[in-house]
């Protein structure tokens, strides 16, 4: 395992923030690390990169002890923290000079990696402006950069996509999607359709402790409720004599008729019962009623409702 996270608990004072948690990341895997503000996310991640240490248990990185082999666990991991840490007097390539010379990298390797990493962030146009004049999606693109600088086989990236706007997001997504091909990634986000397109696995922490660990589809799978059919019929019939069929459907609960223009064009969704598929079902009967389909939606249970199930506050 390229991670190992064994019973680790962590005080502040009496407070606890994360409660005897257990997980492996694999190499080459791609981990979403999940939760609400506060739920203990981001102190595991500092515990893993050395910054601090556990109240009890440990953690292994490529085999290394955080406590035994520090230095040689900070060198395998490039880590961005929430709060992005930048020299605001230096410009962006004389930081990364830096970044890279407190890794004790060579000057030639130094120069290939300042040129590599300029170019797959984005920097190009800034790369001779002082940090302090960049918007805070520049910043935050220096240090993924400074993260990513020395090549380590291990990212731990908190929030590696705020304050970027829609375009680089879908870099920044494509680059960590890249790079997990080949390194082994933990992120932590809020920006739930982010995990749902780059991770391979879900953990979700709530009140410092692991409520869910699975890859999206199983988390789906596992939690998913009544599922949702959104559907448009073309008939000569009425929307009330459909609607009574598509009643009678096997699984369907309900059945909801939705405005719509057309006089021939008829909109329902139907709630169908929890694991249920009825799509193949449907098909069939609009081809004995002789119906003409225009539009069969099915809305699962999604990341974000997970999400709100396992880490809403009972009221």
């Amino acid at each position: 395992m390229a991670i190992s996270v064994q019973n680790l608990t962590k005080y502040y004072g009496r407070e606890k923030a994360v409660e005897n948690i257990s997980f492996e990341v694999k190499t080459g895997e791609i981990l979403g690390f999940l939760g609400p503000n506060g739920a203990g996310k981001t102190t595991t991640m500092k515990i893993i990169t050395c910054y601090m240490p556990p109240s009890s248990g440990t953690v292994e990185v490529d085999g290394y002890n955080i406590f035994e082999h520090s230095m040689d666990v900070r060198r395998k991991i490039g880590y961005l923290p929430e709060l992005n840490p930048l020299y605001l007097d230096m410009n962006v390539v004389e930081y990364l000079d830096y970044a890279a010379r407190l890794q004790g990298m060579n000057g030639g390797t130094i120069t290939q990696r300042l040129k590599h990493m300029v170019e797959v962030c984005g920097l190009g146009n800034m790369r001779h402006k002082d940090i302090g004049e960049l918007s805070k999606g520049y910043r935050q693109r220096v240090g993924l950069a400074q993260a990513m600088i020395h090549d380590p086989e291990m990212l731990i990236l908190d929030e590696p996509t705020s304050g970027l706007d829609p375009n680089q997001i879908v870099e920044i997504r494509k680059l960590i999607k890249d790079i997990g091909e080949k390194k082994t990634v933990i992120l932590s986000t809020h920006i739930l359709s982010e995990v749902q397109a780059t991770c391979d696995r879900v953990i979700i922490i709530n009140e410092g402790t692991i409520v869910a660990d699975g890859s999206p589809e199983k988390l789906q799978q596992e939690f998913r409720g009544a599922e949702v059919i959104t559907v448009e019929i073309k008939s000569n019939e009425s929307a009330d004599a459909i609607a009574q069929k598509l009643k009678s459907l096997a699984n369907v609960e309900s059945v909801e008729r939705i405005a719509t223009d057309g006089a021939l064009s008829h909109s329902f969704t139907l709630m169908t019962a929890k694991g249920s598929d009825i799509r193949e079902e449907l098909f069939n009967r609009a081809v004995a009623e002789r119906w003409v389909l225009l539009e069969l939606t099915r809305k699962g249970t999604s990341l974000e409702e997970i999400f709100h199930k396992l880490t809403r506050a009972e009221s």
